[in-house]
């Protein structure tokens, strides 16, 4: 029988990215594979800048051709592909100082995939910020799944003065949320157009006072709104919430990427939900793995800002309106959220 592609890829399906419990396959790192019972030609695309890492992937795929297939030659190329850049014109620029012109700083929290807790880490950065000294906004951007108005206990309407929507200020935070003004019941189920508008509105419609930060909850993935936001408004930088789970971290590295092709700085990645720590014995159960975002932080040059364990008392916060930042400042949780905060603020003032 002859050799196939199939079969190859199969085998390829063995090699593991380096650092991780995925293969080569799943991380779609084969660009090209030609096949015949003579020879194997293997043609590798590795997104990451450090060429260590190709190197690795290259020769382990060598290792195992020649183990499976000793009788064919095999030839393999490794490829580095770094994220492309776009050069912001002037114009471009000048329009986008038109939105949220008094606030000093503007972050976007963003995640690769939902689950994660980027909307608590969001919550809860934007307390920490407060408790700080910050003047702080908090803009939910998140279209499709507003959830600052449970996050943070707000059930009331934003008040309208006949030229702009008042904020909404809890907690010391100013708020926005597309949850203001629409029934909680209603689905929102809409297309680019629609999204990009309700985004600009959000910001020009609404009269935000003059902040030290505003932080943007976006919504999960790399869609719509993140190209929005990125067109519209100059972002300082964004952050990236991830669990440590090689599922997560896939669409994280994508979301770093995403964000970086569209000359958005990458201020660092947070790991959520990192770690466990019973509070009956004190043991540390690492229930999502551990350590799988520092390995991500190496591989895109970019910072690990902080680990956030998995912890009831965060959830019940953010499922009760009373974030544990605000409700227990002392609290060991809140201490991390603190220290992310000021690590965070301090890389915006020193960029």
């Amino acid at each position: 029988m002859p050799l196939t592609k199939e079969q190859v890829i199969e085998t390829l399906r063995q090699v593991n990215y380096p650092g991780y419990s995925r293969d080569i396959v799943s991380f779609g790192l084969i660009q090209k594979l030609d096949v015949s019972d003579e020879m194997i030609r293997v043609h590798l695309v590795v997104r990451s800048t450090d060429n260590n890492v190709a190197q690795t992937i290259k020769k382990d795929v060598e290792a195992k051709l020649k183990e499976a297939y000793p009788a064919a030659k095999h030839e393999v190329v490794s490829e580095i592909q770094e994220p492309p850049q776009f050069k912001t014109t002037a114009s471009e620029t000048a329009g986008k100082e038109k939105f949220l012109a008094g606030i000093k700083h503007k972050v976007a929290v963003a995640s690769g995939k939902g689950g994660v807790g980027k909307s608590t880490v969001a919550v809860n950065l934007a307390v920490a910020l407060v408790k700080l000294g910050k003047k702080v906004g908090l803009l939910d951007a998140d279209i499709y799944g507003p959830s600052i108005p449970l996050m943070l206990g707000v059930d009331e309407k934003p008040l309208y003065d006949g030229k702009k929507i008042q904020t909404i200020e809890k907690y010391g935070v100013h708020l926005m949320s597309l949850g203001f003004l629409i029934d909680n019941s209603e689905a929102v189920i809409w297309r680019g157009a629609l999204v990009h508008r309700a985004l600009q509105q959000l910001m020009s419609d609404v009269a935000w006072p003059e902040l030290d930060i505003i932080l943007f909850d976006m919504p999960p993935g790399t869609g719509d709104a993140q190209l929005t936001l990125s067109q519209s408004v100059a972002l300082d930088g964004a952050v990236i919430v991830s669990t440590p789970q090689d599922v997560a971290l896939i669409d994280a590295i994508k979301g770093v990427q995403m964000f970086r092709k569209v000359n958005v700085p990458i201020m660092g990645i947070i790991e959520n939900m990192s770690y466990f720590v019973c509070p009956h014995c004190g043991e540390r159960t690492d229930i999502f793995d551990h350590g799988g975002v520092a390995k991500v932080c190496a591989q895109l040059e970019t910072e690990l800002l902080g680990e956030v364990p998995i912890d009831a008392r965060i959830r019940e916060g953010g499922d009760g309106g009373k974030p544990i930042v605000a409700m227990d400042p002392e609290s060991p949780q809140s201490k991390v959220f603190l220290e992310i905060a000021q690590k965070m603020y301090d890389k915006i003032e020193n960029q």
